[in-house]
This record gives structure tokens, sequence and C-alpha cells, in this order.
């Protein structure tokens, strides 16, 4: 499997990702305990068993052998590694291997490594950063606290050594609403961003997405608008295209679904839209 296909097929997860999701917590009515009148608890403790050993070994049954090759060997060079030098050299190198094949659990990890020794608030946020990704992206949902917990945790500390960076306060924003901490300090700390910088894609990106999940589906169209304006890609024209179905304004969703074909040419996500498509028209 080559490195675009990877990308590919990765860009799609991410598209598709919200049609299996749940509301976010927090910003939706809670459920209620059948026959107590209390509310459910929904805390979720991170799963010690999450390592970037078991995270790596999910990823290369993702990209295949051939990819995973030049990934073994380094692994293999970190364990023998002799002084924290070369350890932290092989780290990185690790790191970044991972995020060339658009994996970005075992590159969350090694990043963290990284930061750990190297205290600076852009390891940091490269490490927060990838942990959000990976709780976007994995269908895991013993996994999800533990990537939320660790993007909390690296955000934290980027903020505390740069305090004036938006990356770091939306990455904060993003995992405190995915259950890291309290969902609507979380959306404030994102509308701060996007205040400060309206062309911030992250934090337009997941108010959107937020919306959607919390179902104010006219604000999430607001705002995957306001991207695409600045950059028209696949990921917020399908968001669209969803938010503009569940308003059922079915001549737009039609157009934004169109729009996302065009971006992506793959024939399985093609297939697919086709048949979100066919259904709005019948």
């Amino acid at each position: 499997m080559k490195k675009e296909q990877i990308a590919v097929i990765v860009a799609v997860v991410i598209v598709i990702g919200y049609l299996y999701s749940l509301p976010v917590k927090g910003l939706v009515q809670p459920k209620v305990q059948q026959g107590t009148g209390k509310v459910a608890s929904t805390t979720e403790r991170p799963n010690a068993n999450i390592n970037v050993d078991m995270v790596s070994t999910s990823a290369k049954n993702v990209i295949g052998a051939g990819l995973s090759a030049k990934i073994i060997d380094l692994e293999g060079q970190l364990k023998n590694a002799s002084n924290d030098a070369d350890k932290l050299s092989l780290q990185k190198q690790l790191a970044k291997a991972w995020d060339d094949v658009s994996q970005p659990a075992p590159a969350a990890f090694y990043y963290q490594d990284v930061a750990r020794k190297e205290n600076t608030a852009e390891n940091w946020i490269n490490a927060g950063s990838r942990f959000n990704d990976a709780y976007k992206l994995t269908q895991d949902t013993a996994a999800q606290p533990t990537f939320d917990a660790n993007a909390v945790e690296a955000f934290q500390n980027a903020t505390k050594l740069k305090p004036e960076s938006l990356d770091a306060k939306a990455g904060l924003g993003i995992a405190y609403v995915n259950g890291g901490g309290p969902p609507m300090q979380g959306i404030g700390l994102l509308l701060d961003v996007v205040k400060q910088d309206p062309t911030n894609r992250n934090a337009q990106l997941n108010l959107g997405l937020f919306a959607m999940k919390s179902g104010q589906f006219e604000k999430a169209v607001d705002r995957f608008k306001t991207l695409i304006a600045q950059k028209p890609e696949v990921e917020p024209y399908f968001y669209l295209a969803e938010s503009y179905k569940q308003l059922g304004m079915r001549k737009e969703a039609i157009d934004a679904y169109q729009k996302c074909k065009e971006m992506m040419p793959d024939q399985n996500f093609d297939q697919r839209i086709d048949q979100y498509i066919k259904e709005l028209k019948n």
C-alpha cells in the first residue's frame, strides 16, 4: 500500500467518522438512570493497557508490511539503544515515520516521549495534536479515554510554557469537549481562539463538529462555510453536506456532497457519497 493511498483512506475515515460517533457529553441533555431520577455517570478512565506497543501493532496492520519495515527497524534500534541521546533521536524518527503514514496514535506516544525529555511548547503541541487526532480517528472506545487524557496533559503543559499559543488553547478546548474536562469550558476556549483568529482552522472545524453533535446545525453550517471560504477542503464540505441534510435542505446537501466527490476521487468514497445523494433524491 502506497503512502498516497493511506492518506486517502485516512481522509475517508475522518469525514465519515461523524456518522459513528456519540453526542458530545455535556453539550446535550444527559441520560437519567431508569427509576432513580439521577443523571448517569459518563466519566471514563484511561486504560493503562493502551500504550505505544499496542497502537503500533494495530497501525502496522493498517499500513502493511512494506511500509512497516522501516518502522520495525527503528523500533529495534530504539530497543537496543544504550544512551539517552540515541533514544531521543530514534523517538523523533519514529514519531515522524508514523506521521508520514498518517497514523497519529503511535506518533502521539513518541511525540509525548520527546516532550517529556525536551520540555518545549512545540513538542507538547505536537503530542497533543496527535492524541486529539487519534481520538477522532479511532472507533475503539476503550482507547479514547487514554488518548483524551494524554491530549489534556500535553496541551496543559503547552499552555503553561506558552500561554499565548492559540494552537495549544484550541487543542485543550477540543480535548475538554471530548471528555477530558468541563465541556463548556472547552467550548469557551475554542470561541476565544476564533475571536482572536477567525481563520484558525482547528477551532472553527471542531466548533462546527461539536455544533452538529449537539443538534445545532444552523451554527454548524456557518462554521463550515467560513472554513470553505478560507480554503475549500473535503472534510468541511462533507460536514456541511451532513448539516444541510439534517436541516432538510436537500439541494444544498447534494451540491456539497458533489464537491466532496470532486475533491477526493476515490471509488469507495464516491460510492458512499452516491448513496447519500440517492437517498436525498428519493
